[in-house]
């Protein structure tokens, strides 16, 4: 092996052993995991199984069912950002600088930490789903696929958007901010409420958030009504921003060794 295969490996530094490391530090997190995988349940029983909405009907299912698969997208959009924030603590400890002494690529980073935070983001989907099907969620069977894929894989945007803010805010109260940030924007973008009753100017306002695509796509196999263009527009601009911005930060961070 030459020098140059040492300090340049294969895929930029990019391995399922530091994919396993990290998710490993990342599971013991017992706040993370409690806020992600507990909270968009609890919501999820608390504001979409009453009778009135199992009996309600909504596309192919019942209200129940769409509010599920609205509290299934929140708590991949919670999953994946803290996944990504996590980075904020490696900069409090220096960490991103000792990168900088590695041959690891800013997009190997990136793609690693993406990576981590999207199975958390699968994880916290299926927890909401397995809620769902004890809590009168009624879906047909291609939509219970169907809106847990979409929900899951539209979640990328929040990956990034979390490692994007976790370059941007202090370790000490990254999703301190992020969380009520997601609340805001998930009201915004309509993914408490249907954008049809937003009127029309808040309605024009959140095919433009982060959320709307999201929700949109992944309600789809439910609802079978949206403009699936747009939708998926706003989460291609949105995760090439986040995903840009965060390898921006990253090389600004290891610059300064």
């Amino acid at each position: 092996m030459t020098v140059l295969d040492r300090t340049l490996p294969r895929f930029g530094g990019f391995s399922l052993g530091m994919i396993g490391l990290e998710l490993r530090r990342m599971l013991r997190n017992k706040r993370t995991i409690i806020f992600t995988l507990v909270m968009p349940a609890a919501f999820f029983l608390l504001f979409g199984s009453s009778a009135e909405y199992r009996t309600e009907r909504v596309g192919d299912g019942n209200v129940t069912g769409y509010v599920l698969v609205s509290m299934a997208v929140y708590g991949a959009m919670l999953a994946t950002t803290s996944g990504g924030a996590m980075v904020s603590i490696e900069r409090a400890a220096g960490w991103s600088r000792q990168l900088r002494l590695t041959p690891l690529k800013p997009l190997a980073y990136v793609a690693v930490k993406l990576l981590l935070a999207m199975i958390i983001g699968a994880v916290s989907v299926a927890v909401a789903f397995a809620v769902g099907a004890v809590g009168g969620a009624e879906l047909p069977l291609r939509a219970w696929i169907g809106c847990g894929l979409l929900a899951w894989l539209c979640s990328l945007v929040f990956a990034a958007f979390g490692l994007f803010m976790g370059y941007l805010l202090p370790s000490e109260n990254v999703m301190q901010i992020l969380g009520p940030a997601l609340a805001v924007l998930s009201f915004a973008g309509g993914l408490f409420v249907p954008v049809d009753q937003l009127g029309s100017t808040f309605a024009t306002i959140a095919t433009f958030t982060p959320v709307y695509g999201v929700g949109e796509i992944a309600r789809y196999p439910l609802v079978q009504d949206g403009d699936l263009w747009v939708a998926a527009l706003n989460v291609i601009v949105w995760t090439a921003l986040f995903s840009a911005g965060a390898m921006w930060r990253f090389r600004r961070d290891t610059a300064r060794v």
